[in-house]
């Protein structure tokens, strides 16, 4: 029971997101407090260089303080003295894109350079985002790189233990204690070269140590209460100025390290922004942690129903390119998707005048690409009459229209303004809303500020109704927790035709992936299964081995891309529209909740699945069962040990049950066939 409590109390934090309003921050004296119901973080004053005096856990009612008074923020040894403290607060009132937030600004000088610290606090939230802003001049060099420890000196004396920290420190906890536990867990995208999208490893805090990832996770082996760091910014494997760490732990020492810029990215006059960092509290379990990181994802981006759901078909998957896409097929295209129930059709690289090095017709190029003021105006030759007749019949057919764009990406996407006047325009001649943003690279940090003013610049001249899938194939681009803000992921390339597209390859990344990244915010792709069977041979776990509705069943935990051109499927595929109006009657509501991994690791022939945690006592479970012998089996799921849950059928084959959950949240269940898959709403009474 004091399980199913804890997990009741952070589950409903998720869902108060538009609460009444709870967050404050108060400077009083030398202290300044910055919190909400559910966590606050108490800060010495220190002239605006702020030193952390606790954190606390407000919905476990725990108190953390820390042991050593050291300015969060570290840069450069040869500054040691804050001047020019300076604090305010604003309110940020909701937007389409984020609910509304309490914003504080504090803004010191070390020396030459001006430092800006911005603190965003959310209602019900259990964690306080901080984005960092450098202006000014720097002498010393920062973020050097850290010494390998196999280099260091052995330990005989008290004085060979400390530590002699050169690298930039974003934000950093000192604490109590002998008996710290983390887990850092890295991330990978590139998804045209990579297949295993993370790993995670497990830590007992000793000596000074340095790791990688996006997300550190640090519990106290005395009490079970815990903490995170997520640094938002690109997989460690491409991002800027980069040292080869981004945790350190020393004993209770926990610090976030690089700022993804050098000292001469810094302006005199212009702020430049580094990467950010999110601190979050949990209490005991694993869920806890999981639900806090998530209930700060699901603030970043509202997840709006007639926006950021879709079912989209892009044709590219059938390895056509560029040589198929005009007016007729279009308009053929939309006939076919609309009998299968997909929701938007996304015209990919081909559309326009200009020819892209992809292209099958042409070699072309993106160098340069304004040099040819048309080259974003649709080809006259394929689209005589432009865009308007493919979107009339889509609004007729309920399709929505969506298009692929490549921005000019030489000089750092010095021609940011034309690239985003050429979105809006589209938006206003035809209402396209949605834009797949590919063939990005992401090299300086100049870059990264130009494409960011891409984006803000579309979203503020569209109120906010454009949105964007971001390509994470290939090149340096923004991962799983950078431009979150701005649409959703568009996550792989796979074909039948170079025989890398698996059902059960998609489902793992998927699943991999749903643990420490919202699901609903992926792209997930299935294929026509029905071409290239002989290049697969005897395989067993070839797509065409899967029924159709399976394939696209591995997609629903997050947005299913239907990756193939309609036209070339057979009739029996369009047997799958009842499965697909049936989901999309729940997909929104199975989205709203927390969606996390359940059941073993995808692999063929596993047993697995997802939970949607949607309320307290409520939500869905997604179990597939792959290519094995067991028609009946448990399944380890983040239901409550010892509840009693009734489970109703939505889509699939499950029957109706009800059970009582067992150890480590383990169920029973049963399909009578292999590859195939139920989801169910459950309840617990």
């Amino acid at each position: 029971m004091k399980r199913l409590f804890a997990t009741l109390v952070v589950a409903c934090t998720i869902y108060s997101l538009y609460a009444r309003e709870t967050c404050y921050s108060e400077l009083k004296g030398d202290t300044l407090v910055i919190g909400n119901e559910c966590i606050e973080r108490k800060f010495i004053w220190n002239d605006g260089n702020l030193i952390t005096y606790s954190l606390s856990d407000k919905v476990n009612r725990k108190i953390t303080f820390t042991v050593k008074q050291a300015p969060d923020f570290f840069i450069s040894r040869d500054i040691r003295k804050a001047s020019n403290g300076a604090y305010r607060v604003e309110k940020v009132a909701a937007t389409d894109i984020h609910p509304a937030y309490l914003k504080t600004i504090v803004t010191f000088s070390l020396g030459a350079l001006d430092i800006q610290r911005i603190y965003r606090v959310y209602d019900s939230c259990p964690a306080i985002a901080c984005d960092t802003y450098l202006r000014g001049t720097v002498n010393s060099v920062f973020g050097g790189r850290e010494e390998n420890a196999a280099d260091r000196k052995n330990i005989e004396f008290v004085e060979d233990m400390k530590s002699k920290s050169v690298t930039a420190i974003l934000d950093q906890l000192y604490l109590k204690g002998q008996h710290w536990h983390a887990k850092a867990v890295e991330f990978w995208d590139v998804t045209d070269w990579n297949n295993n999208l993370l790993a995670e490893r497990d830590i007992i805090a000793y000596r000074k140590n340095n790791y990688r990832g996006n997300l550190l996770f640090v519990r106290n082996g005395e009490d079970g209460n815990g903490f995170f760091f997520l640094k938002e910014s690109p997989c460690s494997s491409v991002q800027l100025a980069y040292k080869d760490v981004d945790f350190m732990a020393e004993f209770g020492k926990f610090m976030v390290a690089g700022l993804g810029i050098t000292e001469k990215d810094i302006q005199k006059e212009e702020w430049t922004k580094t990467y950010s960092c999110v601190t979050g509290v949990y209490g005991e379990g694993e869920l806890q942690a999981l639900t806090a990181l998530r209930n700060y994802q699901k603030n970043i981006r509202r997840h709006l129903r007639d926006r950021d759901e879709m079912i989209m078909m892009n044709t590219w998957g059938d390895r056509s390119q560029d040589t198929k896409v005009n007016e007729a097929f279009c308009l053929q295209e939309l006939e076919r998707a609309a009998k299968l129930g997909i929701t938007h059709f996304q015209i990919d690289d081909g559309w326009q005048v200009g020819k892209s090095p992809n292209s099958a017709v042409a070699k072309g190029s993106f160098n340069n690409i304004w040099d040819n003021k048309d080259y974003w105006k649709p080809d006259p030759v394929k689209y005589p009459h432009g865009l308007a007749p493919i979107v009339k019949k889509g609004k007729k057919l309920g399709v929505e229209i969506g298009l692929w764009f490549n921005p000019s990406v030489q000089n750092d996407f010095a021609d940011w303004e034309k690239d985003a006047e050429t979105l809006i325009g589209l938006y206003r001649e035809y209402g396209i809303r949605i834009f797949k943003i590919d063939g990005l690279t992401i090299p300086t940090k100049k870059a990264e500020i130009n494409l960011r003013n891409l984006f803000d610049k579309v979203l503020a001249q569209t109120d906010n109704k454009v949105m964007f899938n971001l390509d994470a194939t290939a090149s340096r681009r923004g991962g799983y927790h950078m431009f979150n803000e701005y649409g959703n992921i568009f996550l792989e390339n796979r074909y039948t035709d170079w025989q890398n597209y698996y059902p059960y390859w998609t489902l793992r990344n998927l699943w991999m992936l749903s643990k420490y990244v919202p699901a609903e915010k992926l792209q997930i792709e299935f294929l026509n299964k029905w071409r290239n069977i002989k290049k697969y041979g005897d395989d067993p776990f070839a797509p065409g081995r899967y029924s159709f509705e399976y394939l696209f069943a591995t997609t629903m935990a997050g947005q299913p891309l239907a990756w193939f051109e309609a036209s070339n499927l057979p009739e029996e595929a369009l047997g799958i529209k009842n499965l697909i109006e049936k989901y999309k009657a729940v997909q929104y509501d199975f989205h709203q909740g927390t969606i996390l991994p359940i059941g073993d690791e995808p692999s063929g022939r596993s047993w697995t699945g997802f939970q949607s945690i949607c309320q307290p006592k409520n939500g869905y479970l997604l179990i597939y069962r792959e290519n094995n012998d067991r028609e009946e089996t448990w399944i380890e799921t983040w239901l409550p040990e010892g509840a009693e849950v009734v489970c109703t059928p939505v889509l699939g084959n499950g029957k109706r049950m009800t059970t009582t959950v067992d150890r480590k949240g383990a169920i029973k269940v049963s399909l009578p066939e292999s590859n195939d898959f139920m989801m169910y709403r459950y309840e617990i009474r």
